[in-house]
């Protein structure tokens, strides 16, 4: 009797569990078909863009968010504009950071895998700045463009947010996002101020700052936007091309500040190449592995050096 209530008891929960197993895959069926009949009508309505790509790996990227680290990386991601999650990024530089680590010790010796890892991971953070830089450029050589918009829009009587959202409409990215950005902070009630010191914040350059100024002042005090944006179009032009000049003077400065740490990776492989297992012989002892640190760590220092001797601000 004993075992036929076992039996009964188990059949039961067993029935139980299969019944909760089937409402939860209806549940999770019926919420994916919810989120893409949304996803289709507000692409279709231009609320959000055709083709939302699909996020990877969404409950790291909860967590890391929850953490400074993520918000940190967030702001860091939305200022290069790249179409990445904080997760994503996290996966992908632990992939990379994995892959030179085995590399390292595959080609050179097991004691360079750990070297080859931290470069790794600072590579992908000084990607992430080079994009950044990138994009401030671009966006920096957009302002006059942007200013003469916006001083035809004002002219023809438009009111200064109208006109930056004009202007968002008719400019290509970034300087479309970012306009994008202001124009719907300032349908959503945010003042001008808080939207265009945003906006400097993101993609800071100190013509971008000279524009925030002239906006806010002007739309402050109630002055000539126009005549201010005219000058302000003329000098940006001047700048433009004047930061166009220095980057070409200094181009090959530039090259020989990456040229140097190749040099030194390089003598590493040829140093490996023309003795097998020197390498392995070399950071064996405290005093090869102490050298090769040292080594490195020279070679940072005269590739910061000729990165900050080469920088000149216009």
């Amino acid at each position: 009797m004993e075992l036929h209530d076992l039996i009964t008891l188990t059949t039961g929960v067993t029935l139980l569990t299969c019944a909760f197993a089937v409402a939860g895959l209806h549940a999770y069926a019926a919420g994916r078909a919810q989120r893409q009949a949304l996803v289709d009508r507000l692409s279709s309505t231009g609320q959000i863009p055709a083709g939302l790509r699909r996020r990877r790996f969404p409950t790291l990227d909860r967590r890391l968010r929850a953490t400074r680290f993520g918000r940190r990386l967030e702001l860091r991601l939305a200022a290069t504009g790249l179409d990445v999650t904080p997760g994503e990024f996290f996966v992908y530089m632990l992939a990379t950071v994995a892959g030179l680590w085995l590399l390292g010790q595959a080609v050179l010796a097991p004691f360079f895998g750990p070297i080859a890892g931290l470069l790794g991971a600072w590579a992908a953070f000084q990607f992430l700045n080079w994009q950044r830089q990138k994009r401030i450029e671009k966006f920096i050589n957009q302002l006059p463009e942007m200013a003469r918009i916006l001083a035809n829009a004002t002219q023809a009587g438009l009111a200064l947010r109208t006109a930056i959202g004009m202007a968002a409409e008719e400019m290509e990215a970034p300087a479309a996002e970012e306009l994008g950005k202001v124009s719907s902070q300032l349908a959503l009630g945010a003042s001008l101020d808080d939207a265009l010191g945003e906006m400097a914040a993101r993609l800071p350059s100190r013509e971008l700052v000279v524009l925030v100024t002239t906006l806010v002042l002007s739309n402050r005090a109630g002055g000539q936007v126009v005549g201010a944006l005219r000058n302000l179009t003329e000098t940006l032009e001047e700048r433009k091309e004047t930061r166009r000049e220095v980057r070409t003077q200094l181009s090959q400065v530039n090259m020989t500040a990456y040229a140097v740490p190749v040099l030194g990776v390089g003598s590493l492989l040829l140093m490996n190449s023309v003795k097998d297992g020197a390498l392995d012989r070399m950071t064996g002892s405290p005093l090869g592995q102490g050298a090769v640190i040292i080594a490195f760590l020279l070679y940072a220092v005269g590739f910061v050096l000729i990165r900050r001797l080469s920088r000149i601000d216009v």
